[in-house]
């Protein structure tokens, strides 16, 4: 059995061609029972996310031409329009791949998190339709228990990468603890949106959006019950805010210092923390030689971002050496799995002739023969039975002069048994 990995990514192919073949949630279902009809496909999951698409396929032989067919004509495009995207890798790399995305080491952002309960969504969804079996499910297992432990030994995700993260990471830094903060967010955009996330996360006390377009900023605006206004609206709510995160897409500045300066008053001087990460400035520079604001711009975070990622690369070089020891791992178990079966019928064969033996001793005792015949009868019958086979294999090597397989046979029989036994006081 073999570990195959078909997909494409952010890496390998653009937003357009993500979209199209990407799965659904109500898609799901159907592809994965479809996917593991195909010839010599034993198991079968789909990670399906924004910027990536990846089968995971147990295979007992090569078919990878067959997989590429059905994942171009489940979303009814052209074979050869996809080729130059997709990627594949075989078992090991497989295994390794597997690991390095639950980690966020393949992510667009280094060491990003989300992706880890991605995975965890397709192992379920692809378990609910019994397309997963026993190497599949231990890879998954495997990959989580490897994200779980890059997160804890290395650095990967403890340093901000993206101007939104950055800007509440040290607005963190300024207020400690946010939840007693009001937040002023100017614009609509992904950027604010994303700043948003982060900090309703941290339980701030109340978002305030202001847009040029108030319904977008309402929009915005419920999905974290806070308040929407429009950017002429700006100074009158200033001096509610504790912080202030602007980007938007105006010509001219849209915070001026005379405005900060009549909020600063209302606050009786509480400090205001300013984020600009328009270009052009949303604030007016010289908002920064007030007393009481601290104004970052869009260069200061990148600074700050850019030693950050430098900190994550070096997790990330920690985070591989986990995961070459992790796939080694998993390597060795799964060449175990050779020998269960062998061991499963030595057993059963074992069962099977000390049962025949066994039936055959109690048969002569109900006759009514010596007892002590009897166990001379099953002691005998019994070593006879089981080491006919063996040996005979054995004086086979040895006429052929296999000294590989009479040292196996040795270490496997006797052991430590050839040392001489100690004499009984």
């Amino acid at each position: 059995m073999s570990l195959i990995t078909l997909g494409i990514n952010h890496k390998t192919a653009p937003l357009e061609l993500r979209e199209r073949l990407a799965f659904t949630p109500q898609t799901l279902p159907e592809a994965l029972q479809s996917l593991k009809k195909l010839a010599h496909v034993e198991e079968a999951s789909i990670l399906s996310t924004c910027n990536r698409t990846e089968l995971y396929c147990v295979t007992s032989e090569d078919n990878d031409r067959a997989i590429i067919q059905w994942f171009s004509h489940f979303h009814g495009l052209d074979e050869d329009k996809i080729k130059e995207h997709l990627y594949l890798h075989a078992h090991e790399e497989t295994i390794r791949h597997a690991m390095e995305v639950a980690s966020g080491l393949d992510s667009m952002v280094l060491g990003e998190p989300q992706i880890a309960g991605q995975m965890k969504d397709a192992y379920a969804v692809a378990n609910e339709n019994g397309t997963i079996g026993l190497l599949l499910g231990k890879l998954y297992q495997r990959a989580f228990a490897v994200s779980k432990q890059v997160r804890t030994d290395t650095d990967i995700g403890s340093s901000p990468v993206s101007v939104a993260f950055a800007a509440v990471s040290l607005a963190k830094q300024i207020f400690g603890d946010l939840k007693q903060t009001t937040v002023l967010m100017v614009g609509a955009g992904e950027t604010i949106e994303l700043a948003a996330r982060h900090l309703h996360s941290q339980g701030v006390k109340e978002i305030i959006i202001a847009n040029r377009s108030v319904e977008r900023a309402q929009k915005l605006a419920d999905e974290f019950q806070g308040e929407a206004i429009s950017l002429q609206s700006i100074s009158e709510h200033l001096h509610r805010s504790d912080i202030v995160i602007a980007s938007t897409a105006s010509p001219l500045p849209i915070i001026g210092k005379g405005t900060v300066e009549r909020a600063l008053k209302k606050r009786k001087h509480e400090p205001i923390f300013m984020v600009d990460l328009a270009v052009p400035r949303d604030v007016e520079p010289e908002v920064n030689e007030l007393d009481d604001v601290y104004l970052y711009s869009v260069d200061d975070l990148q600074s700050v971002i850019e030693e950050n990622m430098e900190n994550r690369m070096q997790a990330a070089e920690q985070a591989r050496d986990i995961i070459d020891v992790q796939v080694s791992h998993f390597l060795d178990w799964q060449k175990s799995l050779g020998a269960v079966d062998i061991i499963a019928q030595v057993r059963q064969n074992t069962q099977d002739i000390s049962s025949e033996v066994l039936r055959k001793a109690k048969k002569q005792l109900a006759a009514g023969q010596n007892a002590e015949e009897v166990l001379d009868f099953l002691a005998n019958t019994l070593t006879n039975k089981l080491l006919h086979q063996p040996c005979t294999k054995l004086r086979q090597a040895s006429q052929e002069q296999r000294d590989d397989v009479l040292n196996i046979a040795k270490d496997l029989f006797l052991g430590n048994a050839t040392d001489k036994p100690k004499k009984a006081d």
